[in-house]
């Protein structure tokens, strides 16, 4: 491959990271001008000059760091319970065909209900503690994982399965040799959007119980009143959640390096 090759490949490779960048950049420098016009009244939207100006404010005053290693912890905490509960519930629901006629749909249905609204239940239970933010996180990802584990399962290509009883593998060696590594491009598909939903409820249940981490700042922010700091704590947990989604995508690649 020729130099001048490389070089488009390589620029072609970052192109759409520069597009996002831009689109980004560009809807800012909007809204900059929009609220500066007083088209949005700054009483809602202040500008993002002064949403910008207070990062390093909050990052001083409001103690981030710590509140974002408490939330990342719950996150991770529900992330354990999910892969191990998930992963096992989509397993035996598709080992046992009449469980899993019976219980898919209301495994779907979970994943559309508005569980977050369930918190004062979580909190007679568990306490206002960080034990209901990672049961509440659990719950909400759950679905998506059982849902995946048992597609990735069934999935599995029938030529293969004929191989394993050619060998006259034993049900278990079957299930770890064929159908587990079969599944796998579909079980990470589920766990990756299971912490995403994770990480969205932990932050949300943090805001409405006022307890935690990053939801709590936003929580004391809006309180006070400072839409500048508010703003610029909702754009971090943004940017939190766009690091998490490329640090799961990278270790996906890792785990399973070739399709």
């Amino acid at each position: 491959m020729t130099t001048a090759v490389k070089k488009r490949a390589g620029l072609a490779d970052y192109g759409p990271a520069f597009v996002g960048l831009g689109t980004v950049v560009v809807f800012f420098v909007a809204m900059e001008i929009l609220v500066r016009t007083g088209i949005i009244n700054r009483f809602i939207v202040p500008p993002p000059s002064e949403i910008l100006g207070s990062f390093e404010r909050i990052v001083v005053e409001e103690d981030v760091f710590n509140r974002f290693l408490r939330t990342l912890g719950e996150c991770l905490a529900a992330g354990v319970l999910l892969t191990v509960f998930g992963v096992a519930g989509g397993v035996i629901m598709q080992r046992y065909r009449l469980l899993q006629q019976a219980c898919e749909t209301w495994v779907a249905a979970l994943a559309s209900a508005p569980i977050v609204l369930m918190y004062p239940l979580f909190l007679v239970i568990f306490g206002r503690n960080s034990m209901t933010i990672i049961m509440m996180g659990f719950l909400s990802a759950l679905p998506p994982v059982i849902l995946k584990t048992i597609e990735g399962i069934a999935g599995t290509r029938k030529v293969l399965i004929n191989v394993g009883r050619s060998f006259n593998l034993t049900p278990s060696q079957q299930f770890w040799k064929i159908l587990f590594p079969a599944a796998l491009p579909n079980i990470f598909v589920g766990i990756r959007l299971g912490l995403i939903f994770a990480l969205i409820n932990v932050v949300g249940v943090e805001f409405l119980i006022n307890y935690g981490g990053l939801g709590q700042l936003i929580n004391d922010l809006s309180e006070r009143y400072d839409l500048a700091g508010t703003y610029a704590a909702i754009c971090f947990v943004i940017l939190v959640s766009v690091m998490f989604f490329m640090v799961l995508e990278k270790i996906e690649r890792w785990l399973r390096p070739v399709d």
